[in-house]
């Protein structure tokens, strides 16, 4: 059976490998708007991020020491949002620019770390699902050609009984046509014995 061939758009493609620069990105800009708008040297703005940082920093390390070994994915959501909200107040706080770009590329990288090794563990899983999924075909083309070999067989088998028996009923036919033909001597060598022709009416 053939299956559909699906194509994604690149822009599907390149979605994923750009989105933790575009999240940064974005981060960056928005605390720079908010600086412009009165965050710069807010010693309240910048208190509150700090605490709002150390808060979601507190949050992961639970999250990553928690029952049963804990929760990844949890504990990562808070971490990036810890990281976030540390970029955005410093992003906001200071009025220069070295320092939010300094923060925005080592918050990129390690952006850039942790999806990696989620894109690794996505593409091993994707190439372990393609390779069960070519073995199932094998399996169930396989299976499928050996019973259509075996139907073929049998059809060929069945036919060539048919066929047999047409012609020994047709030299039966023939042979009780001829004269002198004795019906007790095919019954006597192991044939069915065949109906009883009045050949009276023959004379």
């Amino acid at each position: 059976m053939n299956e559909p061939l699906v194509q994604r758009h690149w822009a599907a493609l390149a979605a994923p490998k750009a989105a933790p620069a575009v999240a940064t990105s974005t981060v960056l800009i928005l605390g720079r708007i908010w600086n412009a708008n009165g965050a710069e040297h807010s010693i309240g703005n910048a208190a509150l991020m700090v605490v709002l940082a150390a808060g979601a920093a507190t949050a992961g390390a639970f999250a990553a020491v928690g029952r049963g070994g804990g929760d990844g994915v949890l504990a990562g959501t808070a971490f990036a949002t810890s990281g976030t909200l540390a970029l955005a107040g410093v992003a906001g706080y200071t009025d220069g620019l070295p320092l939010p770009i300094l923060l925005w590329a080592v918050a990129t990288a390690v952006a850039y770390g942790i999806a990696a090794r989620y894109w690794r563990t996505d593409r091993r899983d994707t190439a372990a699902f393609e390779r069960q999924s070519t073995i199932r075909r094998e399996e169930h083309g396989h299976v499928e050609r050996v019973e259509a070999l075996r139907a073929g067989a049998q059809i060929e088998v069945a036919r060539s009984g048919a066929a047999y028996a047409e012609q020994l009923a047709t030299a039966l036919i023939t042979r009780a046509a001829l004269p002198g033909f004795n019906p007790q001597a095919l019954t006597d060598s192991g044939l069915p014995e065949l109906p009883a022709t009045d050949t009276t009416k023959e004379h």
